[in-house]
């Protein structure tokens, strides 16, 4: 049991070093998107932490298998370096029994990693759908950054600062199309002040309401050009309804189990798969992991990687195959596993000798005489 809690540490505290790392560097470059997103005023600063912090149980679901596999080579690799492993060998422990803790360690990763894909992620992106559903209820003016030209070409909206108690904008300006006898036609607005406001008696609509302006409509140089000065003037501000949340991946697995739907068979089996992967690569891991001390712990390190390289790009391939209808859904991605449950079985078998073993027990020519 003490040989398991020792094992158990080593790769349980590497898959968190690696599993943070590699969170960190997925968000920052999610991170790096959205603040470019926010800039540019297409989302709330609120909003980009909301919308990292939903997505962190999906990253982190393609992120463990990758991450306990890698942990798996390092930590036993430094076993095998420092003669550890001889002394387990040589004190009773057989190759099988480590095979076996070790498919324990990878017992306690599959439960948290089916927590994760059948419950957290799924959840998180549902919220997710939702934050992003009422983000899009914004409007363009709920981004505005006072002092700032914000927009393109045309549609270009200035405010110069705002009053913070009544909430109003100031010295306002607002570049933009209308659409008349199949022509957009571009308007300026420029008011002293505005504010946006919500009528429930209309059924909850949206108004810009514009005062002390003028208004401008036409095609700078032709002759047909309107321009009206205003004491009030009330633009309609288009609301977006709300979506049915029905993407596979914010999808609850209970909805996905017998549906006829290829997105959600995918998804089932998706889900599935990065589950049932964790086992299979921790026979992988545990028979290649074994180096000479003079050949150094990364020796096997490439083939290993490329390897899980291979078996997580087959199942990406096969989701995508399953969503067009390549693949039977019958079949799902249970080839990719029992092809892989092979190649483990194989290398696990030459990792314990058995070939070599059976290849002793063979009696010469002599002996047979």
């Amino acid at each position: 049991m003490r040989l398991f809690r020792y094992l158990a540490k080593e790769v349980l505290v590497s898959t968190a070093g690696v599993t943070l790392i590699l969170l960190l560097i997925i968000l920052s470059g999610r991170f790096v998107n959205y603040l470019g997103r926010a800039a540019e005023g297409k989302m709330s600063f609120e909003f980009l932490f909301i919308i990292l912090g939903f997505h962190i149980p999906s990253f982190i679901q393609m992120i463990l298998p990758l991450a306990f596999f890698i942990s798996l080579l390092l930590a036993y690799g430094r076993l095998y370096i420092e003669n550890e492993m001889s002394i387990l060998f040589s004190s009773g422990i057989s190759k099988a029994k480590l095979a076996l803790y070790t498919l324990g360690i990878a017992g306690v990763l599959t439960l948290a990693s089916a927590f994760i894909n059948f419950w957290l992620s799924p959840f998180s992106e549902y919220q997710a759908e939702l934050a992003r559903q009422e983000q899009d209820q914004l409007t363009a003016f709920d981004f505005i950054q006072p002092g700032r030209f914000q927009g393109r070409g045309q549609r270009t909206t200035y405010v110069a600062s705002f009053t913070a108690e009544e909430g109003w904008m100031n010295d306002i300006f607002l570049s933009d199309f209308v659409r008349k006898n199949d022509r957009d036609i571009p308007t300026q607005t420029v008011a002293k002040n505005a504010e946006q406001i919500r009528i429930e008696a209309e059924g909850g609509l949206n108004y810009l309401v514009f005062k002390n302006g003028v208004r401008y409509e036409g095609v700078p140089g032709s002759a047909e050009y309107r321009i009206m000065e205003f004491d009030t003037y009330a633009i309609r501000l288009e609301d977006k309804a709300f979506e049915k949340i029905d993407r596979a991946f914010a999808v609850p697995t209970s909805a996905l189990l017998g549906s006829e739907n290829l997105k959600y068979v995918a998804e089932l089996h998706w889900r599935m798969a990065l589950v049932i992967m964790i086992p299979i690569l921790a026979i992988i891991g545990v028979s290649l992991s074994q180096v000479n001390p003079r050949q150094g712990r990364f020796f096997k390190m490439l083939p290993a990687i490329l390897l899980m390289i291979l078996y997580l790009g087959l199942l990406i391939w096969g989701k995508t195959a399953l969503e067009k209808g390549k693949i039977p859904a019958q079949f799902g991605l249970w080839w990719a596993h029992a092809m892989f449950a092979t190649i483990s079985g194989v290398l696990f078998l030459q990792f314990n000798q058995t070939f070599a073993r059976k290849k002793a027990k063979l009696p010469t020519a002599k002996e047979s005489q």
